[in-house]
This record gives structure tokens, sequence and C-alpha cells, in this order.
């Protein structure tokens, strides 16, 4: 679980130095133009990869491994318990759905108009992408897991961020 925070983390230094800030309002005033699903697509990709692996969805769900132990933790607990993790998973997934929407989608602009209702809409639409994610794709085993995420991941977004950090240097000192 934590070899996942070092991507994400990583992942957002671009749109940190891209803004010239962390703060979560300055990142989507930047955004009233241009979404940054543009400019940092791979990124994206890679960010929405790991929201997957983060809120352990179907390719990325060997915590729980439901299908091995007949549905996991479902077992254990029922009535009011159960729906109090049923709604936590799905509140981390609401959450991981709006950090996408603020970095990667312009939060609550579209086409320079703010309005609560476009970002909820956003929110629902990735949500929507994420059950649909995992109605489609089978899940890793461990080694493929450690292989992907090690291996090709971490090299990925290192030059990612190089070519990002090094483009946006040069794009700030020539314009």
């Amino acid at each position: 679980m934590i070899s996942y925070e070092v991507y994400f983390g990583l992942m957002l230094v671009p749109i940190f130095f891209f803004c010239e800030s962390t703060n979560l309002n300055d990142i989507i005033l930047a955004q009233q133009t241009t979404w940054f699903v543009f400019i940092f697509y791979p990124i994206f990709i890679l960010f929405f990869i790991t929201n997957l692996a983060e809120t352990n969805r179907s390719p990325f769900d060997l915590p729980e491994a439901e299908a091995e132990i007949v549905a996991g933790y479902n077992v254990e607990y029922a009535g009011l318990i159960f729906s109090f993790f049923f709604l936590a998973e799905y509140n981390n997934i609401f959450l991981s759905c709006s950090y996408i929407v603020v970095f990667f989608f312009g939060g609550y602009f579209v086409f320079s108009v703010a309005s609560p209702l476009f970002f909820f809409i956003k929110v629902v639409l990735m949500v929507s992408l994420f059950i649909f994610v995992r109605g489609i794709l089978p899940r890793y085993r461990y080694d493929q897991l450690m292989s992907i995420g090690w291996k090709k991941f971490l090299p990925l977004i290192l030059g990612l961020v190089l070519f990002y950090s090094f483009y946006i240097s040069i794009l700030i000192h020539f314009v």
C-alpha cells in the first residue's frame, strides 16, 4: 500500500510547479481556459491508475482479495457495521475522484463559468468511470502489481516529472 504513495506525490509536482502554488483553489483558477488533462495527459492516466490502486478497486484489490475469501470482510460484518465499511469505501472513491477533478478537469469551471453543480457532475462521471473499470478489468497478481509499480510506473513518472519541469522552466523563462 505504501508503494503507491511515492508515485502519488511525484505526479503532482509538475502541476504545483506549473501553477506556482500548492493551493487547490489556485490550481482550479489556473484551469479557467485550459484543463490540465490536456497539458498533463500522461500524468492524468497514471494518476487515475494510482487512484484505482489507492482505493483498492478491481485490478488492484489485493489487500481484500474479496473473491478468494468469500467476499472478504463482507462475511464478518452485517447490517449497520457493514454499511459503514461500504460507505467509507465509496467515500474514499468520491474523495479520489474529487482530487482528479480538481487537478485535471478544472474543478468547478466549465468554459470559464463557475458552479458547484459542474464540480458534482464531473465527480459523478469520474466515479462512473471507476465503476466501469472495475467491471472490465481482471485482477493482477501481487508480483505483477509490484512489477508494474516499481519497474514501469516509477521510472515513467520520474521521466515525466523531469520532462515537465524542464518544459515549464523553459516556458517561464522565455515567455
